[in-house]
């Protein structure tokens, strides 16, 4: 006999309706910003391949016991809300707010895991912990392995054995300066016998998503407005090329050594630029070679900010998704000074610094251009964190603990390549190429990264009349890397898809990036 049909409920409902009937009130929760909801359909749609994930990473040298490390670490997840944040994707219209949020939980357990020395090697633990992933519908947006290193500490006599220690974290909910924060959090709670003293944390991200409600976009509006080029700009730093035959992400490095990065400092120093202002300077140089024109030309790409800049008390602590990337879009002209193209680049950083609460999306939203072309397809990025308390490293260096070789990997995005750069402990300054395998193969990449490496070397030694072509010049007949077409893009399944996208008002759906 055939079991009677009873009407279907979507699980959410059931959870919603078993929650009411419980008595017990709602979580806390947000709704998602624009660009954490790119983020998020682009991870859905590339589940395991380690896009979004980013990894820190450091040598531990000293005394170290893993229970203490990991109820730390337990301590300050339950500090930092954000540690117990997950993503519950609503398909009910009748949900307030409607739309995909992160709803805030009142534990979630630290995950520590420790592999003894000759167990697994480095490299393959790096790859198969990023390509392991997040389930975001669970709380915990990290996890940390503990990795023993063979031998003992040679540098001082008697010197304890040391262990690599990797932070593992999804961008949807965290980011590079988060990490480094909540290192130094826990810190204090190892030193203090595992538990952070205080309670929980704020302001946090309760209280930046309620500042970004309260701001007005009009000024944004009309900046990026104004500042979109009329006509299509170029995007990538590379010819059209045919397809790759590769698959997955890839990473091109290059390195300036401590002399010459010192070297390029001063330069821009002495023209009131900044590195970052450099960076994206011959990005710009390297875009404009791949037009393959002798005359002037518009390019575009993104440049990363911190979030950290607005009017929010303490921010430079709070922990959450706060980096952003906006569109820079500049004009190129070969027989112009390459002192103006870096002028113009620094003005148009400073004009922006006010609208860091905004991504890319909104922009381009703002600007008109969602069904038209796009303002970028690459990203420069020179990361900053913040500075260790003094306070915390004499505690440490007092009970004899060492943090050595510490390091951001990066995080693979949705864009076909990605430069970072970042100075390491010795003053050098490491490049990388980040990319998309199927459309930057890695010889390409590897080219790319190259031909910057090269221009940061040459420009120091430029006069000040130099132009834009001089400065090319150097790359000579050097071949410009290729780029595959991009493939067709996944729609989302129909439950992915909110019934809007939350975030500074007059915000209303989440455009594309691309």
């Amino acid at each position: 006999m055939a079991r009677p049909s009873r009407p279907r409920r979507r699980r959410g409902a059931d959870r919603r309706t078993a929650r009411a009937a419980s008595g017990r009130a709602p979580r806390p929760a947000v709704p998602v910003t624009v660009q954490q909801y790119g983020v998020l359909l682009d991870s859905l749609a590339h589940r395991h391949t380690g896009r979004h994930i980013e990894q820190v990473s450091w040598d531990w040298r000293g005394p170290l016991d893993t229970e203490r490390f990991t109820c730390a670490w337990q301590s300050v997840m339950d500090r930092e809300a954000v540690l117990r944040a997950a993503v519950d994707w609503q398909d009910d219209p009748r949900a307030r707010p409607p739309g995909p949020r992160i709803v805030l939980h009142d534990h979630a357990r630290a995950d520590v895991v420790r592999h003894r020395a000759g167990t697994v090697g480095w490299e393959e633990l790096l790859e198969r912990d990023r390509l392991r992933g997040f389930d975001l519908r669970r709380p915990a947006p990290l996890r940390l392995t503990l990795f023993d290193l063979p031998g003992q500490d040679t540098a001082r006599p008697g010197g304890a054995p040391a262990t690599r220690v990797l932070l593992t974290f999804h961008h949807a909910l965290l980011d590079a300066w988060s990490a480094y924060v909540l290192l130094d959090e826990f810190g204090r709670a190892y030193l203090a016998g595992g538990v952070l003293p205080g309670g929980e944390r704020r302001p946090d991200i309760r209280d930046r998503a309620r500042w970004l409600e309260r701001q007005d976009p009009a000024a944004a509006r009309d900046f990026f407005t104004r500042t979109a080029p009329p006509e299509p700009p170029v995007l990538l730093p590379a010819l059209p090329g045919p397809g790759t035959g590769q698959s997955g992400c890839g990473r091109a490095e290059a390195r300036l050594s401590a002399a010459e990065a010192a070297r390029l400092h001063r330069w821009a120093g002495a023209r009131a630029v900044p590195d970052s202002g450099v960076l994206h300077a011959v990005w710009a140089l390297l875009l404009y070679r791949a037009a393959g024109t002798d005359g002037p030309a518009t390019v575009g790409f993104g440049v990363t900010a911190s979030g950290r800049g607005i009017a929010l008390d303490a921010v430079e602590r709070l922990v959450g998704p706060m980096r952003t990337h906006l569109p820079v879009t500049v004009r190129v002209d070969p027989a112009h000074r390459l002192e103006q193209l870096l002028s113009a680049l620094r003005d148009r950083a400073l004009d922006m610094a006010a609208y860091e609460w905004a991504c890319a999306g909104q922009a381009r939203q703002w600007a008109g251009r969602t069904a038209g072309p796009a303002l970028l397809d690459s990203l420069v990025s020179l990361e900053t964190v913040p500075g260790r308390p003094a306070a915390l490293r004499a505690g440490l260096s007092a009970a004899g603990i060492r943090f050595e070789r510490l390091r951001a990997s990066g995080a693979h995005t949705l864009f076909p390549v990605a430069l970072l750069a970042h100075h390491l402990a010795d003053g050098s300054l490491a490049l990388a190429a980040l990319h998309d395998r199927a459309r930057l193969a890695d010889a390409d990449a590897a080219r790319l990264v190259a031909h910057c490496a090269r221009l940061l070397r040459h420009l120091p030694g430029t006069g000040p009349g130099a132009t834009v072509a001089d400065a090319l010049a150097v790359l000579g007949a050097e071949p410009v890397p290729r780029a595959a077409r991009a493939r067709r893009r996944e729609r989302p399944a129909r439950w992915l898809r909110p019934h809007s996208t939350h975030g500074p008002p007059g915000v209303q759906a989440p455009p594309s990036e691309r």
